[in-house]
């Protein structure tokens, strides 16, 4: 069983500050700005950064759907984890300060992948697809921070 990590970045034109604390809302801005892929999300507890709880089911692919039970930690304030509950699933977000209204947001998924033939294409093709998942959310996050 090998790790697969997926990862995308985006440079937006805000602070830091602005872009930490719209993930870190998980009542009003998260909803917001998740993609079609992302249905029945529900905050279970918390809804701000850290001991925050969150549901939604990720359809990674038409057949491929993850229902994520997730755990929110915020090691700093640049940081969010998320650690799904139902599966191996870690998502960090880090917003890192560019000067004073850029800064480059990047968000990293790592799993366990599956063994045999199907973990190989797992570790092919997931990756990717779910970088362009999380391209169309920091799209959308950008349009958050800056409208």
């Amino acid at each position: 069983m090998a790790q697969v990590t997926a990862t995308a970045e985006r440079v937006i034109d805000a602070p830091a500050t602005d872009i930490s604390a719209a993930l870190a809302d998980y009542e009003k801005v998260r909803p917001q700005i998740l993609t079609d892929r992302f249905t029945e999300y529900r905050v279970e507890s918390g809804g701000q950064g850290a001991g925050s709880r969150v549901h939604w089911k990720l359809a990674a692919t038409e057949k491929r759907v993850r229902d994520q039970l997730v755990d929110v930690e915020a090691p700093d304030h640049t940081t969010l984890v998320e650690r799904d509950a139902n599966s191996s699933m870690v998502t960090t977000w880090r917003v890192r300060s560019e000067g004073t209204n850029r800064s480059t947001v990047t968000v990293t998924s790592t799993w366990n992948g599956a063994g045999g033939i199907g973990g190989f294409f797992e570790r092919l093709f997931a990756p990717k697809g779910l970088a362009r998942i999380y391209d169309g959310v920091l799209a959308n996050l950008d349009g958050a921070v800056r409208g």
